[in-house]
């Protein structure tokens, strides 16, 4: 009786293992939409960009070392695929990062994608965004095409592998992605306390 008891028992525990593995699953394959505002103010909602192929969303910072090294490569990013129906959305979630200091940092940069401002870094707890940089590629229903890094190294001179850059590339050929998830690094956001 024992034997049969574990038995189904175990089964039960895989079975639910897997239904919560797949829910999870589900949760992080597609994007919520959202709301926020630029430094000028200006609202920007994820839907705003539902007629692009592609729509980037790059967690950014001002103070961060690692994302700043990354500011030349995401303006290149934006001038080499903005033109191809790639949409492009920065988001500062950094609670000691204000609204001036990310306006200032965009001009300094030459960022002529959008930065908005994520108070209380609600967006970046909805899509689990850890660090910055940290990219989020959706297609128009905001299926989570590719989530990670914009490449493999601060060090623009040790590149071995464009991630970001080869998943754009293949969702404009038409393609799956082959790379779907790359692990990213960077600064961890600074969070408030709730």
């Amino acid at each position: 009786m024992f034997p049969t008891n574990h038995k189904v028992f175990t089964n039960c525990l895989i079975i639910m293992f897997l239904f919560i593995s797949f829910s999870l699953a589900d949760e992080m394959s597609k994007a919520e939409n959202f709301t926020l505002k630029d430094f000028n103010g200006k609202t920007h909602s994820l839907s705003d960009y539902k007629d692009s192929t592609a729509i980037v969303v790059m967690f950014i910072a001002t103070q961060c070392p690692v994302s700043n090294d990354y500011n030349k490569r995401m303006t290149a990013l934006y001038q080499d695929y903005h033109q191809k129906s790639v949409a492009f959305i920065g988001i500062n979630s950094n609670k000691q990062e204000s609204v001036e200091e990310i306006s200032q940092h965009a001009q300094k940069n030459g960022f002529q994608f959008p930065v908005l401002k994520d108070p209380d870094n609600i967006i970046a707890d909805k899509y689990n965004a850890q660090v910055t940089p940290e990219i989020f590629v959706m297609n128009s229903s905001f299926e989570v095409l590719y989530h990670g890094r914009i490449d493999d190294s601060q060090r623009e001179s040790e590149i071995k592998s464009h991630d970001l850059r080869n998943a754009l590339d293949e969702i404009l050929a038409g393609k799956a992605v082959t790379k779907k998830e790359t692990k990213a690094f960077g600064c961890t956001i600074k969070r408030v306390k709730k």
